[in-house]
């Protein structure tokens, strides 16, 4: 059999050029990471006051999706579901207003929702390996629907007591991720060049 020679498509074309210019930038990359990882560290030593920081931001988020919703309600008053509209953004924003006068509150609520969707998740990942446990890799589907079940539970089963740090510690977590990969992008990116 003879081998067909390896021909660039057009996608392929597209992607180095994209690389390319984005090599010009790669200082930019390395000091986006550096500062990620630093904010992570720094969220990871004051997991309580990141956590009510993240609070604070996810209520001011609903409080302005809640004043949006009303005002495309009030807009559209004469539409049959302005009732809906109005409920729905009455609800959103005094959520988002207990969020924000008592973020502590806040945090137990989204603790409790975040192992809650673990759960779910988890099970649901586990009902999808059950229904097609002969495919290839659904070991790996497993794994990831017990551990995520597990997480889920685990948090459940230490609420209220860990709503006061799990939060700041997820985003601890997520700064300390993407700072290690936006260094990492602009370290191969440094080498494109």
């Amino acid at each position: 059999m003879t081998e067909q020679p390896h021909t660039s498509g057009p996608d392929e074309g597209r992607i180095s050029q994209a690389l390319q210019e984005m090599s010009q930038y790669w200082g930019w990359f390395i000091a986006g990471g550096i500062l990620l990882v630093a904010l992570g560290m720094v969220a990871l030593a004051h997991v309580f006051v990141a956590t009510l920081v993240s609070v604070l931001f996810i209520g001011a988020l609903m409080l302005a999706g809640g004043i949006v919703q009303l005002a495309q309600a009030w807009r559209m008053k004469h539409w049959k579901g302005f009732l809906v509209w109005t409920l729905g953004g009455v609800l959103y924003a005094a959520a988002g207003v207990l969020a924000i006068v008592n973020p502590v509150a806040g945090a137990s609520v989204l603790t409790l929702l975040f192992g809650a969707v673990l759960i779910g998740s988890g099970a649901f990942r586990l009902w999808i390996w059950f229904n097609n446990r002969s495919q290839r890799g659904w070991q790996w589907i497993a794994f990831s629907g017990l551990i995520t079940l597990a997480t889920g539970l685990l948090i459940a089963a230490n609420w209220p007591g860990n709503s006061i740090w799990i939060l700041g510690l997820l985003l601890a977590l997520d700064l300390f991720i993407q700072g290690w990969t936006l260094l990492l992008a602009g370290l191969a990116l440094r080498t494109r060049r």
